[in-house]
């Protein structure tokens, strides 16, 4: 049992303040990605990386408010885990791209 009521009192859970901060936060940056698309503030290329950065930011918000990964020793394993997804999907995605682009490239010079 105590072992049990050791590992949950790691864990850490959340307040109403910090979830409401969460979404704040994650509508301000959402309600910005649509505001920027449709004003058409900004080149196409210099929109699309504003919304890269954007969507990274929205990622870590989910991550910290709601999810609640920090660098604490109990969320070791989880941050490893979820690095671990990262990368595996950076090189899968990566590695589709880079083929159909390959492809595409030698099929177009026939």
């Amino acid at each position: 049992m105590a072992h049990t009521q050791s590992l949950h009192e790691e864990e850490g859970h959340g307040s109403l303040s910090g979830y409401i901060t969460g979404f704040v936060i994650a509508v301000l940056l959402t309600a910005a990605s649509f505001g920027l698309v449709m004003r058409g503030a900004l080149p196409p290329q210099s929109a699309m990386l504003v919304l890269a950065v954007l969507a990274l930011v929205q990622i870590v918000v989910h991550l910290v408010f709601f999810l609640h990964l920090n660098t604490s020793s109990g969320q070791r394993w989880n941050v490893m885990a979820l690095c671990y997804t990262a990368v595996a999907s950076v090189i899968l995605i990566g590695g589709t791209v880079w083929v159909m682009h390959n492809v595409s490239m030698n099929m177009m010079s026939r």
